[in-house]
């Protein structure tokens, strides 16, 4: 072989690794993402399927039950359009409390329950995920919206739809 063709050879096996490691690396980090999804997609059914994610919101007041001495809890988490049961087992934050917002890393179960592995709550007075304060903030101004359109299109109706979908479709 002449030295230009081994230099070819040698910038080709340089490419050809490159590459190799880039895809590794792309594949290591897209199967470790963590994507957040707000309730009402989940109720919408755009979530990722077979894998973990984020959902974010505030937990409902009174819907938190635990069993006495157990460290199985459900409750209700809410971005004020729709609501949606999770399910948790473990210690919780201290900051944990109805009213409050909340992160859950988990999955979907297939009874539409969220099957939490950890929770997170906010860490001060001011502070809110950013995606969940997005996710609150678009269902207020969607939730405004609709009941401005309603007024207007119905006197004296006192119940209007939720803008959630059901579970059934």
């Amino acid at each position: 072989m002449r030295p230009r063709q081994q230099r070819m050879l040698a910038v080709g096996l340089v490419v050809v690794g490159v590459a190799i490691a880039t895809g590794l690396t792309l594949q290591a980090m897209k199967d470790s993402m963590m994507f957040f999804v707000s309730v009402t997609e989940v109720a919408e059914g755009k979530y990722p399927d077979n894998r973990n994610f984020r959902v974010g919101g505030l937990v409902k007041d009174g819907s938190v039950t635990r069993e006495e001495g157990s460290l199985e809890m459900n409750f209700l988490v809410t971005d004020l359009r729709c609501d949606l049961a999770v399910s948790y087992s473990g210690v919780l934050p201290d900051l944990f409390r109805e009213g409050q917002g909340v992160v859950a890393h988990g999955r979907l179960r297939e009874d539409g329950v969220f099957a939490a592995d950890e929770i997170l709550a906010k860490h001060d007075e001011n502070y809110m995920a950013p995606e969940v304060a997005d996710s609150l903030a678009d269902a207020e101004a969607d939730a405004e919206a609709r009941a401005d359109h309603v007024r207007e299109q119905t006197e004296g109706l006192q119940e209007g739809p939720t803008g959630c979908p059901s579970s059934d479709s």
